[in-house]
């Protein structure tokens, strides 16, 4: 991306102003007992109907939207399957740019929902530019992890664990581009008794390398297991100063992350994309000092069946 978009960090109005959208429109997402440690419960975003945390993000985005604004985005995974939902809850317009190279199978999962869809360029970087360019007069970028909205609805999850979940906790969740930790970070500091711990994929720290910086910076990202966490931040993103000092970070590694989707599955019967176990991967590895009772966000499962099938073999 060429040019550095200027986007504000959420304010506690928009995590309130989340809250009343998404909780209007997604019923709580359930815990379950876990053995990761004693009193351990595992929330179960997987279980949303999108297969991910991510349409939170989008029922808020779309929800704060003026009358009469559509919505431009640029993803084929997670968050363009939680802004078609978004759009379908919302009445909407949204516009999803996907590259020619994007996966049949997610372009056809997208195809189900009221959006307009366009291919475009040869990967995401080129279908990001061309979103963004889509975007002006009556048409705003949502961004799957520099809004201040995403944001703001990742933050419900810390909404539900209120009434879920009392007493002092260590909440453990993936980072990718950071909106799901910069979220249940605010949320955290409201709450007052949480400790937010934030869990990279070793090929991929963008956003730990940002935070430590104290500025935006490109690292070089490897292939993982954990792809929708894979990837560079977009220059001026402000997840890394909403993190900073609200939220721990670590990394796990790429056999870590296979041992945490075979436990998961071992375990508790459940299927979880590379993204979606790196908590548990953290926990299992002992990179998590655990303070009151711990929850582990498990937040996505959406993987190809003979990808998963590989990685848990």
């Amino acid at each position: 991306m060429s040019e550095t978009r200027q986007v504000r960090p959420p304010s506690g109005d928009d995590l309130d102003r989340a809250w009343a959208a998404v909780a209007g429109r997604l019923d709580p997402t359930p815990l379950a007992p876990t053995a990761l440690a004693p009193g351990a419960l595992l929330k179960l975003e997987s279980f949303q109907p999108t297969g991910s945390f991510k349409v939170r993000g989008a029922i808020a985005a779309l929800s704060a939207l003026p009358a009469g604004v559509a919505a431009v985005t640029a993803s084929a995974g997670n968050h363009a399957l939680g802004m078609a939902h978004a759009a379908a809850a919302t009445g909407r317009k949204v516009t999803v740019v996907v590259a020619e190279t994007a996966s049949p199978a997610k372009v056809s999962a997208l195809r189900n929902f009221p959006v307009e869809l366009v291919r475009h360029g040869s990967g995401f970087d080129a279908a990001e530019a061309h979103a963004l360019e889509l975007a002006g007069p009556g048409r705003v970028y949502v961004s799957a992890y520099n809004d201040p909205h995403v944001i703001a609805g990742q933050a419900t999850i810390g909404r539900e664990l209120d009434a879920q979940a009392a007493g002092p906790l260590t909440v453990v969740c993936g980072v990718g581009g950071g909106g799901l930790a910069a979220g249940l970070g605010m949320w955290a500091e409201r709450r007052g008794d949480v400790r937010v711990v934030g869990v990279e994929a070793a090929a991929s720290r963008g956003v730990s390398a940002s935070v430590a910086a104290g500025r935006v910076v490109t690292v070089t990202v490897g292939e993982t297991l954990a792809d929708g966490l894979s990837g560079n931040i977009e220059p001026g993103c402000v997840t890394p100063s909403v993190i900073s000092g609200r939220v721990r970070l670590t990394s796990v590694t790429e056999p870590e992350v296979g041992e945490a989707m075979r436990w998961l599955f071992t375990r508790h019967g459940l299927v979880a994309e590379g993204a979606g176990a790196v908590g548990v991967a953290a926990v299992l590895a002992g990179k998590v000092e655990i303070v009151g009772r711990l929850v582990v966000v498990l937040s996505g499962r959406n993987i190809a069946p003979a990808a998963y099938a590989e990685a848990i073999a």
